[in-house]
């Protein structure tokens, strides 16, 4: 056996527009990451699964679709 891998294609160079656009959405990502807000505990939500997620409210071994 060989120790010669084979070696990845090189990639195309990207063009400055490619560029200036994955510069601004990172620029973007940044100022979105650091305005972010952790989200505020549930206040006398629903016990175990969100309700929502899963289409109908079980209150008490009643379940009802909305």
């Amino acid at each position: 056996m060989s120790d010669d891998l084979p070696k990845p294609a090189a990639r195309k160079p990207l063009t400055p527009a490619a560029q200036r656009a994955l510069a601004e959405a990172e620029e973007r990502r940044k100022l979105a990451a650091a305005s972010a807000k952790p989200m505020e505990k549930e206040f006398q939500g629903p016990k175990g699964p969100e309700p929502t997620r899963y289409g109908d409210w079980e209150n008490k071994g009643i379940a009802s679709d909305f």
